[in-house]
């Protein structure tokens, strides 16, 4: 079975991200396809980038790193669930992204996205061309969930039929895309 990275890109505390990404999960379990591990950035707790030599040569100093690295090449394919921050990209997600290179290549990765009226859509965007810079495969299809907050019920999201609907569509091209790219990763 491959393994699926549900990364949780806020560190923000009182979040809603982490319920979403729960929810994520269960859709993914649900489809049988994958072994899930649930990455919450807040837990890796990556400090600003550190290492001194440039991650394409994977010469790795730190022990965070080195763990942060087994456990991203550990995965076939990605969702990340970020929100949008300041009209961008989440910084946890942008740092925890920099500090590898070639464990990220030729995987497919998703997006459940959350906020307001844009639901986290500009973060989305910007991830996109980070994303296809370290040749990963963005997919077109992806969850978009607007004014979140309305969607909470005791620390807990509660998804609405689009929100199922949007999640098994992705979830369906992304495991298109993992096949594919399986060759490419050898």
């Amino acid at each position: 079975m491959s393994k699926l990275g549900i990364i949780v890109a806020s560190v923000r505390d009182h979040r809603v991200g982490a319920a979403v990404a729960a929810w994520c999960s269960e859709q993914a379990q649900a489809t049988g396809q994958w072994d899930v591990d649930l990455i919450d950035l807040k837990d890796v707790n990556l400090p600003l980038l550190n290492e001194p030599e440039h991650p394409v040569k994977q010469q790795y100093q730190y022990e965070h790193t080195k763990q942060w690295s087994a456990r991203v090449a550990a995965c076939d394919t990605f969702v990340i669930v970020t929100p949008e921050y300041n009209f961008g990209m989440a910084p946890a997600l942008l740092n925890a992204l920099d500090y590898l290179a070639v464990e990220w290549k030729y995987k497919a990765a998703g997006f459940v996205s959350y906020g307001g009226i844009s639901g986290g859509l500009r973060s989305v965007q910007m991830t996109r061309v980070m994303l296809a810079n370290l040749r990963m495969v963005p997919v077109v299809d992806a969850v978009t969930i607007a004014f979140v907050a309305k969607q909470m019920a005791d620390g807990r999201f509660v998804p609405n039929e689009q929100n199922n609907k949007a999640a098994a569509a992705m979830l369906a091209e992304l495991a298109k895309w993992e096949g594919a790219l399986k060759a490419l990763r050898g």
